[in-house]
């Protein structure tokens, strides 16, 4: 009689039999089309105080430890400058940032924010400033142009990497968030009020999250746009 090693269809350098194979390719699989196990996602929709969904809201989960994922060094984000208007209205990004301001139009712009977040100033300038502006805290960031005055802009800076921003919806989605205890919160540029008081405890688990946060709005302003002036000049 032949030895296990010596029948047909087995090898002898081979120690895997046919049902230990099977199981390693429906591990692979699992894993391939499985996703993340020690991963979850939230689904939130942000609306107003009467149901309206709210564009370009920022929604954030900040884990309860305090331990989220540090930014990558060296990280460099863009808000431009195209046809007198900040391009996008709305930018969020995680704390230690560095953003950059190009203005892609052929008069001089001079960008500046008093916010309490971050105070800076660009003067006077066509192009790409030489260095970026680097954002080292969390909180809402006023932008606006001092020779234009209808020219603004929001950045939103979050401490942690689970962030986006809604679209015309109001919805958003934040994937691939490690099991966890978190806080989740969403901020407008027109809200009332601070994030916290409308933020949700969230468990993160394989489970899909849901939410919804209703925020009340303060009056939108706009300064009006200054008609184009010929000849040479700053509009």
């Amino acid at each position: 009689m032949l030895s296990d090693a010596r029948k047909p269809g087995i090898s002898a350098k081979s120690p895997l039999h046919a049902p230990a194979l099977i199981a390693v390719a429906f591990i692979a699989v699992l894993i391939l089309f499985g996703g993340n196990a020690d991963a979850g996602e939230i689904s939130a929709t942000v609306l107003d105080s009467n149901g309206a969904p709210l564009n370009k809201a920022v929604i954030f989960a900040v884990p309860v430890s305090g331990k989220a994922p540090r930014l990558e060094s060296g990280k460099l984000t863009i808000m431009d400058q195209v046809n007198k208007e900040f391009v996008p209205l709305v930018l969020a990004a995680q704390t230690g940032v560095a953003v950059q301001f190009p203005n892609r139009d052929n008069i001089r712009h001079h960008v500046y924010s008093l916010s309490p977040t971050k105070t800076f100033e660009l003067p006077l300038y066509i192009g790409t400033p030489a260095n970026p502006v680097v954002f080292d805290k969390p909180g809402a960031i006023a932008i606006g142009c001092n020779i234009h005055d209808w020219m603004s802009a929001y950045l939103y800076v979050v401490d942690t990497p689970y962030f986006t921003i809604t679209g015309t919806d109001g919805k958003g989605k934040l994937k691939d968030i490690p099991t966890g205890a978190y806080k989740l919160m969403s901020w407008h540029y027109r809200m009332k009020g601070d994030p916290e008081a409308s933020a949700f405890d969230v468990q993160i688990s394989a489970a899909p999250v849901e939410k919804s946060f209703n925020l009340s709005l303060k009056p939108e302003f706009k300064a009006h746009r200054a008609p184009a002036l010929s000849g040479r000049g700053y509009r």
